[in-house]
């Protein structure tokens, strides 16, 4: 097959494997487990950060957009929201093992919330300011937890 035939089909190919891995089922089986406990929070305004900027991948309330449903950005959001669960459940505290070590680090270096999060959801784009408050919240949160 000669250049200009296959530029010409590779449109019609892009589309044929978009629309058949729509069936590969990874990724659409979006479950909020029930909470079953929450941290003793220092104060409402560090759990609305935290809610805005974290509980879309640390909790069991996730939000889960439209566009969580098509491949594969189903499968990259369902990835994310496994592995964030896995590292801190704001809605399973102290029902396993939390990784706050380096909590305000991550916050602060701005890896969390990730970059591409803050392109899609305009909550999670905190100022520095907003920064500030959320770690010295999230600091004081995890200390009345482990007291």
């Amino acid at each position: 097959m000669n250049w200009r035939k296959w530029l010409k089909r590779s449109p019609l190919i892009l589309i044929g494997l978009f629309v058949v891995i729509q069936a590969v089922p990874y990724g659409r089986a979006h479950d909020n487990p029930p909470v079953l406990a929450e941290p003793q929070w220092d104060s409402e305004a560090t759990r609305q950060l935290a809610v805005a900027a974290c509980y879309d991948c640390h909790s069991n309330e996730v939000v889960w957009p439209w566009y969580t449903n098509i491949a594969p950005i189903s499968w990259l959001a369902t990835r994310d929201v496994n592995e964030g669960r896995r590292r801190l459940n704001f809605s399973m505290w102290k029902t396993g093992r939390q990784e706050t070590d380096e909590l305000g680090e991550l916050v602060e270096s701005g890896e969390m919330p990730p970059i591409y999060y803050g392109w899609i959801h305009s909550a999670a784009r905190l100022t520095d300011s907003e920064k500030q408050q959320l770690i010295g919240g999230l600091e004081a949160t995890i200390r009345n937890g482990r007291g």
